[in-house]
């Protein structure tokens, strides 16, 4: 049965009231009360969450990275912990059966919402997982038709490293250019550029549908129908791109599609692959063995609650879509108009703001001459977001994405990126453009390049 609204929920820091009317879930502790307050219009959409700490909260401006469970996913999710927890795989009984009946409902849920039908769904752990099934089954099955494999220098690293990994065992890669900085389309990969990349030997291509760095937005369906006149497989990772903008596969024309449900507030540990089932099926050599979970795709117990939940937060998104994103866009604008009027020497990455249907309308990149990225993110205690550098000792080299625009290396180090999501206030970005402006000015004057 489902949750009611004033379920409790223990936990190791107290408890979680989720009750009626303004909703609003609370969460004590010795050390601090954190409170979660959710507003709900007449439609039952939210309006607004907010959050009080007796410690400070920064404000979280790092959506790409990751999003904060919206409070109505983790209410469709909460029976499925203690009261409706059978696997779904254990049908001989009634706890396996109402958990199957909960995966196949989310499965025609998920499926529906991205154009798709619920067998074509392959539940797995995130989209790296996904990006790896996609990628090395197709090029690890026995009977394929090639050994070429063709992608862009600006996708994420999930779909980077498995190919480079192809690479050295014998595949040959072609690593495509985008339009360089400077350029109202800068990211963007010329479908030209594919044309010619395409050989009779290609057998799987890669791009992505949203950028996560710079959230530029490629012509999949175009880029589509070029591999398929050569005969090529097209993946797409749409982690991005799923719940922010429409997508149809269909309509894309994809053969295999990763995505996953954090970037859309729902949990972690849960995506998805769209495998193409028909005209013809793609087939795939299953990446994890062990019980023929998921059609033989993916072996393994599912996640019964993190995939009830997926279902929720891509319905949620897919509804509130209309309204969201024009508001995300509005509110992007507004901090990069704050921070070109408050700074000097502050340039965009990326495609242009003003041209609609080119970039995610949460994705702000920027970068500030004479600071260096790490330096600014260190001394900004009350906004949460990335840098364009990723340094960290196991990788110190600046971001791959920005290189490929052609920036050069003091830039890149010195940008940051915002994602904007569905909690952020006007009052947040104004904190936000006086934060990173008083920061910025500080460390110039500490800089010897100002």
């Amino acid at each position: 049965m489902a949750a009611s609204p004033a379920s409790l929920v223990s936990g190791a820091l107290g408890h979680v009231p989720i009750v009626g009317g303004p909703k609003v879930a609370t969460q004590q502790s010795a050390a601090f009360t954190f409170i979660v307050g959710a507003t709900y219009n007449e439609g039952g959409s939210a309006e607004r969450l907010s959050s009080a700490w007796h410690m400070a909260d920064p404000i979280y401006l790092d959506n790409h990275a990751t999003t904060r469970v919206d409070p109505r996913v983790l209410e469709a999710m909460l029976p499925y912990f203690t009261e409706i927890y059978g696997n779904a795989a254990s049908t001989s009984h009634g706890f396996g059966h109402e958990a199957k009946e909960a995966v196949d409902n989310a499965r025609a849920e998920i499926a529906a919402g991205i154009g798709g039908k619920p067998r074509e769904i392959v539940f797995t752990s995130g989209a790296t997982e996904s990006n790896n099934l996609a990628i090395r089954g197709v090029c690890e099955r026995q009977n394929r038709r090639g050994n070429h494999l063709v992608t862009v220098r600006t996708e994420h690293r999930a779909v980077l490293d498995p190919i480079e990994r192809l690479g050295r065992r014998g595949f040959e890669v072609t690593l495509l250019e985008v339009e360089q900085a400077g350029s109202s389309r800068a990211g963007r990969l010329d479908p030209d550029q594919l044309r010619q990349a395409l050989r009779d030997d290609t057998l799987l291509v890669s791009v992505m549908l949203a950028n996560n760095e710079i959230g530029i937005l490629q012509p999949i369906a175009e880029i589509a129908e070029i591999c398929h006149q050569r005969g090529a497989l097209l993946h797409c990772d749409a982690t991005q791109a799923v719940g922010r903008i429409p997508v149809d596969v269909l309509a894309l024309g994809v053969d295999l599609m990763s995505f996953t449900a954090h970037k859309i507030y729902g949990p972690k540990g849960v995506g998805a692959l769209w495998v193409r089932r028909s005209s013809p099926a793609v087939r795939l050599e299953p990446q994890i063995a062990g019980g023929g979970h998921e059609g033989g795709f993916r072996s393994g117990t599912l996640n019964v609650p993190g995939i009830v939940g997926f279902a929720k937060a891509l319905a949620l998104c897919i509804e509130e879509m209309p309204r969201e994103q024009p508001r995300l866009a509005e509110l992007r604008d507004r901090l990069f108009a704050g921070l070109t009027s408050e700074l000097d020497g502050v340039s965009l990455n990326g495609p242009s703001l003003e041209q609609d249907g080119l970039r995610l309308a949460g994705n702000l990149n920027v970068s500030f001459e004479y600071v260096d990225g790490e330096a600014l993110l260190m001394n900004m205690q009350d906004v949460a977001v990335s840098s364009g550098s990723a340094c960290t000792s196991a990788n110190p080299e600046p971001s791959h994405v920005l290189r490929a625009l052609g920036l050069a290396d003091e830039a890149v180090r010195s940008s940051l990126r915002f994602g904007l999501g569905r909690f952020n206030t006007d009052e947040d970005v104004s904190v936000a453009i006086a934060s990173v402006a008083e920061v910025v000015r500080r460390l110039r004057k500490l800089s010897s390049m100002a």
